[in-house]
């Protein structure tokens, strides 16, 4: 039963809106479906550093010291604000085609999506705090904090991947293409832009 609760919390979570998903949605808009798949790999990717992360025991580092909690705080939100304000300012970025997308974008999209999740203290903080709560006293910590973090990662991923199918099937549908291009820029890029703002303003003890 514990399990089951388990899988349930962690399918909220994931499919609650957040930098990785705003990430991966603006992604797909400007650079096509390759890159849009290729920032959820890079976010599944810093998924799995926090998970280990906490695993070892420097989640709990970053939490309890005011110095640490702090540098990676701002530094993930003035990314998330850097990333959310350049994806704003693209003029030309959804009206790029799926072809424009080399194998450099694609690259790149990898690496900012390891970026954005690793930058998320948020993200450590949660797993510190929720992991645990499912763990069995009598079993050895670590395996189980990799395996229920492992899930989470899982279904986080899994999540990024539908909002890219579904952000490029909303894009090829009907004439009105190059309007949902910018209504979804503009979304995807003012969420991150709040979601560094909600990032900058977290407090340690949450």
């Amino acid at each position: 039963m514990s399990f089951v609760t388990f899988l349930l919390a962690a399918f909220v979570l994931a499919v609650t809106p957040g930098p990785g998903i705003a990430y991966v949605v603006a992604r797909t808009v400007s650079s096509g479906r390759r890159e849009g798949l290729a920032s959820c790999l890079g976010t599944g990717v810093g998924g799995m550093a926090h998970v280990l992360a906490a695993a070892l025991g420097l989640s709990v580092l970053v939490a309890q010291s005011a110095m640490a909690f702090n540098v990676v705080k701002y530094v993930g939100a003035a990314y998330l604000i850097f990333l959310g304000i350049r994806i704003l300012m693209s003029r030309d970025g959804a009206a790029q085609s799926v072809e424009a997308s080399g194998s450099k974008g694609v690259h790149r999209a990898f690496l900012e999506g390891i970026v954005v999740e690793v930058l998320n203290v948020k993200t450590a903080l949660f797993f510190l705090a929720f992991l645990p709560q499912f763990t069995s006293q009598p079993e050895p910590l670590m395996p189980q904090l990799v395996m229920l973090g492992s899930i989470c990662v899982a279904l986080n991923t899994a999540v990024d991947v539908v909002a890219v199918f579904a952000a490029q099937k909303l894009l090829d549908s009907g004439p009105a293409r190059a309007a949902r291009a910018r209504w979804l820029t503009r979304f995807s890029g003012g969420t991150m832009v709040g979601l560094g703002i909600f990032l900058g303003l977290a407090r340690r003890e949450s």
